[in-house]
């Protein structure tokens, strides 16, 4: 696979990176010319909720891009400093101002083409009051019949609630966990 070279200067000197296998590594780095410090790229980790509320999912309608006016699952990008636990709720709380309380780890999703992993955590809200921040339109509950499944702002989104919706079919809930390439 392909991965786009993002690194063109080094973060601690600012000469120019180039893309080369460092001695004793096996696969390509950025690599400054000048200072020799290795950048290595990872996976951005976004962490979120399936909130649910007598037997309702919780949605939020995005108000940024991308995907800006679709719906999604409340999530986002893990800080620095936090747990995916606390990224997880803080990311409930700024997307739909819901308080939650946070179940188990729920869905683990590689994005693999643009470098991401997707972790879902179940929740209970502890109530049906919402106040949504300035990434979202509005944040609503849905029953399974009434989610807007053609306005699914991710994949990692509908395949989240699909598996939530299935399980929650048989009575029991599992940790699913798969590619989506």
């Amino acid at each position: 696979m392909l991965v786009a070279r993002r690194i063109k200067h080094c973060r601690l000197c600012g000469a120019a990176a180039a893309y080369q296998v460092p001695a004793d590594d096996n696969r390509e780095r950025a690599v400054c010319t000048a200072c020799g410090e290795i950048h290595y790229e990872n996976p951005i980790n976004v962490v979120g909720t399936v909130p649910v509320w007598e037997q309702r999912v919780l949605l939020c309608r995005r108000a940024i891009e991308p995907r800006r006016g679709l719906w999604t699952l409340p999530a986002g990008f893990l800080e620095l400093g936090e747990t995916t636990e606390e990224g997880a709720r803080r990311e409930t709380d700024e997307e739909a101002g819901a308080r939650i309380e946070l179940e188990s780890l729920f869905t683990v999703l590689n994005v693999v083409p643009v470098g991401q992993l997707h972790l879902f955590y179940r929740a209970r809200l502890l109530d049906d009051r919402f106040a949504p921040g300035p990434e979202t339109i509005e944040a609503r509950l849905f029953a399974e019949h009434e989610v807007p499944w053609d306005e699914i702002a991710f994949r990692t989104v509908r395949e989240t609630l699909r598996h939530f919706f299935a399980d929650r079919a048989q009575g029991r809930f599992d940790l699913h966990v798969g590619d989506i390439r």
